[in-house]
């Protein structure tokens, strides 16, 4: 008889013991070891757990009798596929992003049942990714500087430089060198299907020894994949956020691309961070990280300034182009006529046109018009389930709420007042297209979003065909603003760059400066003409101003100097705690039983005076899914207290069934 301590994926904070029986007929079978998942009856359901140690014998004081004790259905895996480092981690995010040991390994693991031929990642024969394998002065110190032998042990590193000045290609080689050393890689992008071309690199590059971990693989594929990279048949992996738990053998070097991006941060439990795993990882193993973008996170630009990221700089686009000019058009003074085209913005891209050059049209916001008002009570249409604007799709007729999906007939008349003086605000990329092609009606126009991309694959054949010179004018959200390279693309039109300014979220302003400064480095790429035409209604508005001059470090001065003024990280720390429930009664009470409690702790423990709890308060989005939301805020200069006072309150603290409590550590939106 043996006796396994099994961790299971339920938000109770232990691990359950199991027997196993090991027989003459059974020695045939998969022996129980930790790391290998195992078939178990929990309470009236069957589950699949991890072993995480074997004994032969109970503690002495071991609370159930051993009559009790439950068997084993059988063991799933011939061979462990959690090692022993990776449940080191689990264990840290456990503790770190207060959730159990059991949601972590869920989280990390994939939970297919057979392995099956992966297949590989499909390209279009494209244009090749930067300079190959030729480095310039800068990139030549950047990767001798990122693998040198007094910095690599537990190094954290940032390569900023503007879009297009090969930053790929540093990473590329700094993988190549560690390669070179027996070594494996791990390569993090922000997400799978917007950054083909540096897949591309990588696939191009390391052929058959590398990985790719992307959404579209079946939970099977996935396990396939983890197992060739335990059996150091592949050793560069890439991937999006979950990529970070790859278990490569010798790991010697952890990239994160575009580290800026709001993907890397978990939206489930557990709430994790890709950057912080990847630092704790690589801490634990003693190897350098190396991070990049153009416009890095604001804590990452103070940890470069204070010396805790060690700064590679690159000046220079490589490719033959150089930053495009931008100009700013101010709407306050253009009689725009319900148009959302500038007369200026129209005449640039008459002009592109005319020198068979490319277009991007770029707005966060899909659909055709933003929200249904009526002009004689001023009653706008939200969503019956979300306390959000519904949005008007013009070729399906329909208002459709882009958070939960219920979509409504448009109203003859106010619902409200009933009166028939109404009418819609605001305009999307459905809006823009139907006027682009009156406006242009030779030109070959193709939208993307999440309302036209419907099959597999049709992202990369949009983007390919536009890289290809199949389209003229490419209309899309935030999808074109990411690491993409299009050599005859020399207009880049931001249609209304105020989309996200407004936000009740204090990155509001870091995101709106990241996205025009993004999606402007599309353009002048291979050529010295390039040019970025930005709209706004606030065109003197730091984010926007900052952006349209080119002034990044100036932004970064500002928005540091709000965040300390206000409190905000990298000036402070913080936990959020979310209470949701389709009862609005209960959801405000348990926030309000539980804020109570938690000043209660804060007095117990008080460690500073400046830490606080602030709220409950309802959510800017108040209403999601049918579910109520109230938040409450721990803020404080140090995570360890806060976190002590949430644990407290998730572990010890017996709330109503049908409330929910979300927690979020560092959280990147307050929404």
């Amino acid at each position: 008889m043996l006796y396994l301590d099994i961790i299971l994926n339920v938000p109770v904070n232990q691990s359950f013991t199991y027997s196993y029986i090991s027989s003459e007929s059974t020695k045939t079978e998969n022996k129980p070891e930790p790391g290998k998942r195992v078939e178990v009856r929990f309470g009236n359901r069957n589950m699949t757990g991890f072993i995480i140690s074997v004994q032969e014998t109970l503690p002495a004081d071991f609370p159930v009798d051993v009559s009790k004790i439950r068997p084993v259905k059988r063991i799933v895996d011939a061979e462990p596929i959690l090692t022993a480092e990776l449940l080191t981690i689990a264990r840290w995010m456990a503790d770190y992003y207060l959730c159990t040991l059991g949601e972590t390994v869920s989280a990390m693991l994939p939970s297919g049942r057979r392995e099956t031929n992966a297949g590989g990642f499909s390209f279009e024969s494209e244009i090749p990714f930067s300079q190959a394998h030729g480095l310039s002065q800068e990139q030549q110190s950047a990767v001798d500087g990122i693998l040198a032998p007094h910095l690599s042990r537990t190094a954290f590193h940032y390569l900023y430089g503007p879009t297009g000045s090969g930053k790929t290609e540093v990473f590329l080689q700094a993988a190549e060198r560690t390669l070179a050393l027996g070594k494996g890689v791990i390569y993090l992008v922000p997400e799978i299907g917007l950054t083909t071309q540096v897949i591309q690199s990588v696939v191009n590059r390391f052929g058959n020894t590398s990985a790719v971990l992307h959404s579209g693989l079946t939970q099977s594929q996935k396990l396939s994949e983890w197992r060739r990279i335990m059996h150091r048949e592949a050793r560069v992996v890439i991937g999006a956020r979950s990529a970070v738990f790859a278990p490569v053998p010798d790991l010697g070097l952890l990239i994160i691309d575009e580290e800026h991006d709001g993907s890397y941060k978990s939206g489930t439990t557990p709430r994790y961070h890709a950057r912080q795993v990847a630092m704790f990882r690589c801490s634990h193993l003693g190897i350098p990280l190396v991070m990049g973008s153009a416009t890095p996170s604001v804590e990452s630009w103070q940890l470069m300034k204070k010396g805790g990221l060690v700064r590679h700089s690159l000046t220079k686009r490589l490719a033959g182009g150089c930053m495009p000019k931008i100009s700013c058009i101010d709407l306050t003074k253009c009689a725009m006529d319900g148009c959302c085209l500038s007369d200026k913005l129209t005449e640039e891209i008459r002009t592109t046109l005319s020198v068979k050059k490319q277009v991007i049209l770029f707005l966060n916001r899909r659909g055709f018009t933003h929200f249904f008002r009526c002009a004689s009570c001023g009653y706008e249409m939200t969503c019956k389930n979300c306390s959000v604007p519904m949005t008007y799709h013009k070729n399906e007729n329909r208002l459709r709420c882009h958070y939960c999906g219920w979509s409504a007939v448009p109203p003859e008349s106010c619902p409200e007042c009933g009166s028939l003086d109404i009418g819609y605000s605001g305009f999307g990329t459905e809006y823009i297209e139907t006027e682009t092609t009156a406006k242009f009606p030779n030109a070959r126009i193709v939208r993307i979003d999440t309302d036209v991309l419907t099959k597999k694959g049709e992202l990369e054949e949009k983007l390919a065909a536009f890289r290809r010179g199949d389209y003229d004018i490419m209309l899309g959200t935030q999808m074109v603003a990411k690491g993409l390279n299009f050599p005859n693309l020399q207009l880049v039109g931001v249609v209304l760059a105020d989309t996200g300014l407004h936000l009740p979220d204090f990155r509001a302003a870091e995101r709106t400066f990241a996205l025009i400064t993004q999606v402007a480095g599309r353009a002048g790429r291979f050529f010295p003409d390039g040019r970025v035409v930005v709209q706004t209604y606030s065109p003197s508005r730091e984010p926007i101003a900052y952006a349209c001059a080119g002034n990044i470090s100036g932004f970064y001065e500002y928005e540091l100097k709000q965040r300390e003024l206000l409190g905000f990280p990298p000036f402070s720390r913080l936990i959020r705690l979310v209470f949701r429930s389709t009862d609005s009664k209960a959801a405000e009470d348990t926030a309000v039983e539980a804020s109570e409690l938690l000043q209660l702790v804060l007095k117990k423990i008080k460690y500073t005076d400046d830490d606080e709890i602030m709220g409950p308060a309802e959510c800017p989005l108040a209403k999601i899914s049918q579910n109520y939301r109230y938040q409450i805020l721990l803020r404080g200069p140090d995570i360890k207290p806060l976190q002590e006072m949430a644990r407290r309150l998730l572990f010890d603290y017996s709330h109503p069934q049908n409330v929910y409590i979300e927690c979020d550590v560092d959280p990147v939106s307050l929404l």
